[in-house]
């Protein structure tokens, strides 16, 4: 199993940078996990949200094959807590199939990525930015996996 965390625009904070890859490291011990980073789709002051998520979605939609199983990350997503989200990634693993997860721009998904998308999650019924979220993800992604191999990092 192949996972990929798909993001909108490069993470501008270094301490966010820090965390992230820490995380990283840690995941790399599990499976094979990347972050693909998509470019910031510029549209100017006057810009169309709309367009501005196709744009992104074209985008993100290359970056991914037809077999890969497509979760976004979306306020009106599932919530899972740590133990169900490891849930999750099992099945994904018993399935033997590649997942993207993606985080999106600024105004969310286009029409053509929740179509494509197998499934929706949300982190938290909370608001956080688009690059904090990054953190946040990684690090429920590790401790889904130390809970599924039964390590210390997630008391139960």
């Amino acid at each position: 199993m192949k996972v990929k965390l798909i993001i909108v625009g490069k993470t501008d904070e270094s301490y966010l940078n820090e965390g992230i890859a820490k995380y990283v490291g840690r995941l790399k011990h599990y499976i094979d996990f990347e972050i693909v980073t998509i470019p910031d789709v510029k549209m100017g002051k006057k810009g169309n949200p709309v367009l501005q998520k196709e744009k992104e979605g074209e985008l993100i939609l290359s970056n991914v094959n037809k077999t890969e199983f497509i979760v976004l990350l979306d306020e009106k997503g599932r919530e899972y807590s740590s133990v169900g989200f490891s849930e999750f990634i099992q099945k994904r693993m018993n399935a033997s199939v590649d997942v993207s997860f993606v985080i999106g721009g600024p105004f969310g998904f286009s029409d053509d990525m929740y179509n494509r998308a197998n499934a929706q999650l949300s982190l938290s019924q909370m608001t956080f930015s688009h690059q904090m979220i990054r953190l946040f993800f990684v690090e429920q992604l590790y401790r889904a996996f130390s809970i599924l191999k039964g390590e210390k990092y997630h008391h139960i």
